[in-house]
């Protein structure tokens, strides 16, 4: 163990746990210098404590409480190994917090593309969106359409669904105490606050893309500039002025990170080959795909599992679970195991999944050589929820009215006008969505369209991320809509592949649909 003489201690004290124990804590330290920190670590003999005595003198000040500059040695590091030499890994060795307020739903999801971050978005299940904001209902007035012809009908509508939105909230409260009468063990506030919670989850189809949320993002370094490259070529003006909102902001926390982000000779031409990918693909989705069913082809709401592997899901899987405490090659592992039974295979698969008694008890990544890809046609809503899974690859098409709309059933269990306008307003939201899609295109026009107009999309996954999806998104106090869209996936998995999906749990949900 390195000894620090009593100044030295003084010294580093502030930023470090402890001074003398072989385990510590950093702390307190810019984001840039723990980054250079570590790459000079991984390359030295010296311990951490005394790299940052002897390299990164410049920024401890024991005396300091608020946050410190990076200092020169930290932005010469990260500028020589990070921009000259592309080392990316460095990049992902510090991070920052940032906030984006204000943000469309087409916007959030945008943001929370990556996989390399951590995203809290505003709930719509716990915040309502009935107030007004300077005499404004809280949704985006993006800039394609504050400058075109047609920004008056965008706020009459949509105005007017905000008003029939608002107006479901108190007539789903009072049914839900009348068929769910508080207990004695539950508490007033607990009560209330558990009724309004399932009314703004019944009422939120009527949200349209453009309700305004916030979005709360730790990334690394590295993250954030893949996110900011890619935004900044994005097809909505809302999305690109974020993204270069963020750079500016960021660079006041990070800034040695994010240098590669619009040099010409880097991140531009990365932006740029980004938005070339997909202008190539519509070029030649336009140019080369003939369509057997016509271009808009409606999907009926539902999951179809489209592909699935490998063949022997479940020998590969238990093979997997095996090979860490084996002594045997992967061929011969999976060989002995492809020869048992399929019932014994069955219950293996079960023993080695070992007893779970909470979802979050994850069998090992084993379980992670089975996939499945689903394409998915569900309400907007539902989407909103399962794209937070990191673990899977997920890609969806432009939201639009032409799969049709979900009607929860306690919205026609409503009934009288509440149901009839519940509709009116979804049917106002496809009407703009034309006007919008003939002046703007396809892109603008989406936000337009309600939380409860279905969109096409696909997940791939692997059966452990399967897993938690599946047993988070069936849970009683979830959402009807997913749980619907997960309990389907789950069924889908049971007729391929039976044995995996018997180490997974499920519970059943039902909706209605309907179309414009």
């Amino acid at each position: 163990m390195e000894m620090l003489t009593d100044d030295e201690a003084r010294l580093i004290a502030p930023y470090v746990s402890n001074t003398t124990a072989g385990v510590f804590a950093i702390h307190g330290l810019p984001e840039a210098v723990k980054a250079g920190l570590f790459a000079r670590y991984s390359r030295s003999t010296k311990g951490l404590r005394r790299l940052l005595l002897d390299e990164f003198a410049d920024v401890l000040d024991p005396d300091r409480t608020d946050d410190l500059d990076e200092g020169d040695r930290a932005r010469e590091l990260l500028d020589r190994v990070v921009v000259q030499f592309g080392d990316d890994s460095v990049a992902a060795g510090g991070g920052a917090h940032a906030a984006v307020e204000g943000a469309s739903n087409l916007l959030a999801k945008q943001l929370e593309w990556g996989r390399l971050a951590a995203y809290l978005e505003k709930s719509t299940r716990y915040v309502p969106y009935d107030d007004k904001v300077d005499g404004r209902y809280r949704y985006v007035r993006p800039p394609e359409i504050i400058d075109g012809p047609h920004l008056a009908e965008y706020e009459r509508v949509l105005d007017n669904v905000f008003d029939i939105y608002s107006g479901l909230i108190g007539p789903l409260e009072a049914m839900y105490r009348a068929r769910h009468p508080q207990d004695a063990q539950t508490s007033a506030e607990a009560y209330r606050n558990t009724i309004r919670a399932k009314a703004l989850d019944t009422a939120r189809g009527l949200l349209p893309a453009a309700t305004a949320t916030n979005v709360g993002i730790f990334a690394s370094g590295q993250a954030w500039e893949n996110m900011l490259m890619r935004m900044r070529g994005h097809d909505l003006a809302e999305v690109r002025t974020t993204g270069d909102a963020l750079l500016g902001e960021l660079r006041t926390v990070i800034p040695s990170f994010l240098r590669r982000v619009d040099m010409p000779d880097r991140g531009n031409v990365w932006t740029a080959y980004l938005a070339s990918l997909r202008a190539i693909a519509k070029d030649v989705h336009t140019s080369e795909i003939r369509p057997t069913f016509g271009p808009d082809r409606p999907g009926r709401p539902g999951v179809r599992l489209v592909a699935h592997g490998p063949d022997g899901a479940d020998i590969d899987v238990i093979a997997g679970l095996l090979y860490g405490v084996s002594d045997l090659p992967e061929d011969e592992l999976r060989f002995t195991v492809a020869r048992m039974p399929a019932a014994q295979r069955a219950d293996l698969l079960k023993r080695l999944a070992g007893d779970r008694t909470n979802r979050r008890h994850k069998p090992g990544r084993g379980l992670e050589r089975a996939w499945y890809r689903f394409e998915l046609v569900s309400d907007y809503g539902a989407f909103r929820d399962l794209q937070r899974h990191r673990m899977a690859t997920i890609d969806w098409q432009l939201l639009s009215p032409v799969h049709g709309y979900t009607i929860p059933d306690d919205i026609i269990d409503l009934g009288g006008t509440h149901a009839k306008a519940y509709k009116r307003a979804l049917w106002s939201q496809a009407d703009l969505h034309r006007t919008l899609l003939s002046t703007h295109g396809p892109e603008v026009a989406q936000y337009a369209v309600g939380f409860a107009y279905n969109l096409r999309y696909t997940i791939q996954i692997n059966a452990r991320a399967l897993m938690f999806m599946l047993e988070l998104r069936t849970q009683p106090q979830g959402h009807p809509s997913y749980r619907r869209v997960c309990q389907e996936m789950h069924r889908l998995v049971d007729g391929v592949t039976p044995s995996i999906a018997a180490i997974m749990l499920r519970r059943p949900s039902r909706l209605r649909t309907g179309t414009p």
